[in-house]
């Protein structure tokens, strides 16, 4: 197992790419298994978590190939459904709670699809009733062995269907849509996800030739076709790392310039920032932080405290939390950070706090954290990752501290971050793993 060593307090200067988008990639992989013939994917983030789903579609039969830097080519031409009824695929899928979306296109393509209980975060309950619910309601039989923990699923032929999705679940909307777009007949999805990852896929299946209307909205309506061909398709850029390095920039009284964010597709994110008091400039498609050495929370027209909660897309997406409340420790001002949609992911806190921050954890959703205006720096400890997004929220935190962090069990911070201490060496951070 391994660990970041930092030593904080230093400037950063300079410019960084994000990488590819970690939640898109894990969609339109998946959707490879839709067709038998190439897609070429570009911009695909070396990370843990989309590596594991690329070695799982190999050991089913896809074959997988570099086409240069960040690109891969996939042709899902012989796949082999025994492999699902072995211990490697259990591990395999269990290991990774992407996984899950290879549900859809398996039972859309092949009448069949097994997962068993996924892995990932541990940040509180992620029921998977959507994903099931939504392929039932198009003709899918599920069964669930409580013993193994295995889902099956299975069908003879898929039906579109009317749904009324219980919660706008981004990757039970993906599962569906993959699924509906081999569904004979309409199939009509309401309260759907419509993040840009939604988006991304839902263009790319009909550049495979799906018939799909109400993109980027939670209405979709999807007509069934009989077969996808192959399709060149380019990730976004994350825009989870680029609200990382804007609360980076900010900590560290660092001038960064943020390269190729897909603005567009950024949502509430800059917007957000600045109600911390941050200046987030726009330059083209790029972002400017400008040095920080004082930044004020805001406060509501009525004077109230400022609250930022999480909320489905176009809401602030909670894969931002982590790092908004690490940004607001040092600023002017009071603030409420209300996590909404997971229970776990504030309890990160109590590693802040000892590191110096003033938080007091409400309950398992909320948390008021008093900014400390930079008169008090946080000092570096010892602590553990326990997810990816509270990893890199404790990664800033010790870049801007005095003194010298360990971070450990960055496994978790490597699932969603590419080669993270190295590019934050090119800023200049102190940074190593051990």
């Amino acid at each position: 197992m391994s660990s970041f060593e930092i030593t904080g307090g230093r400037q950063l200067k300079g410019e960084i790419i994000p990488q590819g988008a970690k939640n898109e990639a894990l969609q339109v992989i998946c959707a490879c298994l839709l067709t038998s013939e190439k897609v070429t994917i570009h911009n695909i983030p070396a990370i843990r978590d989309v590596n594991k789903l690329i070695e799982l579609l190999q050991a089913l039969g896809v074959k997988v190939t570099s086409e240069g830097s960040s690109s891969y080519s996939f042709i899902a031409d012989e796949i082999d459904l025994n492999y699902l009824d072995t211990q490697e695929f259990k591990e395999k899928v269990g290991a990774l709670r992407g996984s899950i979306m290879i549900l859809g296109p398996m039972v859309a393509r092949f009448g069949r699809g097994i997962v068993y209980a996924p892995g990932g975060d541990k940040i509180g309950r992620r029921r998977l009733d959507t994903h099931f619910s939504g392929l039932q309601k198009l003709g899918a039989v599920f069964t669930y062995d409580p013993a193994d923990q295995l889902f099956s699923v299975t069908t003879k032929e898929l039906k579109g269907s009317y749904m009324l999705l219980d919660e706008a679940s981004v990757t039970g909307t993906a599962n569906i849509v993959m699924a509906a777009v081999l569904a004979h007949g309409t199939t009509t999805i309401f309260n759907a996800a419509c993040e840009p990852y939604l988006f991304q896929l839902c263009n790319m299946l009909i550049r495979m030739g799906a018939k799909i209307e109400g993109i980027g909205s939670n209405l979709l309506t999807i007509q069934g076709v009989t077969e996808l061909h192959g399709c060149d398709h380019t990730l976004l850029s994350d825009m989870i790392e680029v609200g990382s390095f804007i609360g980076l920039a900010a900590m560290t009284r660092s001038a960064i310039t943020i390269r190729n964010v897909n603005y567009q597709q950024l949502g509430l994110i800059p917007d957000v920032f600045r109600r911390l008091g941050i200046e987030v400039l726009r330059q083209g498609d790029d972002i400017f932080i400008p040095q920080h050495d004082h930044y004020e929370v805001e406060s509501f027209m009525d004077g109230s405290i400022m609250t930022i909660a999480d909320a489905p897309w176009p809401g602030f997406t909670p894969d931002l939390i982590s790092i908004v409340l690490v940004v607001a420790t040092q600023a002017a001002g009071s603030i409420l950070i209300h996590q909404k949609m997971f229970e776990s992911r504030l309890f990160f806190v109590d590693k802040l706090i000892d590191m110096g921050a003033k938080i007091i954890l409400c309950d398992p959703h909320r948390a008021t954290v008093i900014g400390l205006d930079r008169q008090h720096p946080l000092r570096g400890i010892r602590m553990s990752s326990p997810d990816i997004r509270a990893g890199v929220a404790l990664l800033i935190a010790a870049l801007s501290a005095e003194g010298k962090s360990i971070i450990d069990n960055i496994e978790q911070i490597d699932r969603g971050y590419q080669e993270i201490d190295l590019r934050l060496r090119k800023l200049g951070a102190d940074i190593r793993r051990i």
